[in-house]
């Protein structure tokens, strides 16, 4: 053995250190969306736009955000230029934006066409906020995924049988204008959710929900049910059992009128009273998990 191999092969190695950010989308435009699009829509995309010192160093390629990629890669570059990065994901380290810029990063040094190798754990290293342009997204809801493939890939039989597959796993989702980061599903045919991500500090809202909770407050209107919250990347999700109809645009009004019930709430600071106490604890006892 050589004592080049030998000196490679009895060196430690460099042991990578997971990095936990709670709050990854914090400083994004459009933070709330970021997380909705993770957490809570099938299918839908955003077009990206680069910091001028990224095109500079890796080319100028158009790049979209992608709920999902076929087999949740974490990215993909088409053979059309084209760089697609998915928010869900099998694999992820704890600061998921750096895992998505390291994902990209890692696309627009690959190929046309080639297959994009990601880390599981990029370490420390620039993140969305250090490689995109702050803008709101210019959000895309899709009905099907075929919006991943380019002409030549959706003649392939193979691919359209894995296409078809993934499009049966669709629940229908509507972005809803009342709220920002707000989506209408139907999970059932006689049942559906109205899910809002809210945009604030996660005490502050889970304060404000307590006393509309304490008020009577906290439904959408008649035959619906405030079925709980959960967490997501530092902020709160309200959900809200709704009939399987009317229709989501029905609730762009009901929703509309209780985002004006919860800002008006939102900009009381004094402490909770005894009523908005026992609710907060309610409304901790009714944490969801979604899937």
């Amino acid at each position: 053995m050589s004592k080049r191999r030998k000196t490679r092969e009895s060196a430690p190695k460099t042991k990578v250190r997971d990095i936990f950010v709670a709050r990854p989308f914090e400083g994004l435009a459009d933070e709330p969306e970021w997380v909705a699009l993770r957490e809570l829509v099938p299918a839908a995309s955003a077009r990206l736009t680069l910091k001028p010192e990224i095109i500079e160093e890796y080319g100028d390629r158009p790049v979209t955000l992608s709920t999902v990629l076929p087999m949740a890669w974490p990215a993909m570059s088409r053979r059309d230029g084209e760089v697609f990065i998915g928010l869900q994901r099998h694999v992820q380290s704890g600061d998921v934006s750096r895992d998505l810029a390291v994902a990209i990063l890692s696309a627009l040094r690959t190929a046309p066409g080639d297959a994009v190798s990601v880390p599981a754990l990029p370490g420390a290293g620039p993140r969305l906020q250090d490689v995109l342009v702050d803008e709101p997204l210019e959000i895309t809801m899709h009905d099907g995924f075929e919006y991943w493939l380019d002409a030549d890939q959706l003649q392939d039989a193979s691919v359209k049988a894995s296409l078809e597959r993934a499009n049966a796993s669709i629940y229908p989702t509507v972005r809803l204008s009342a709220a920002k980061a707000a989506y209408w599903c139907r999970i059932a045919p006689d049942k559906g959710h109205v899910r809002w991500v809210l945009g604030d500090a996660e005490d502050h809202a889970l304060d404000t929900l307590a006393r509309l909770s304490a008020a009577g407050e906290l439904v959408l209107g008649d035959d619906t049910k405030f079925a709980g919250m959960f967490r997501a990347h530092g902020l709160l999700v309200p959900v809200w059992d709704i009939p399987g109809e009317p229709e989501a645009a029905d609730w762009e009004a009901p929703l509309a009128d209780f985002a004006k019930r919860y800002q008006d709430m939102l900009a009381i600071t004094e402490p909770l009273d005894s009523a908005g106490r026992r609710a907060r604890q309610g409304l901790i006892g009714r944490q969801l998990t979604l899937r």
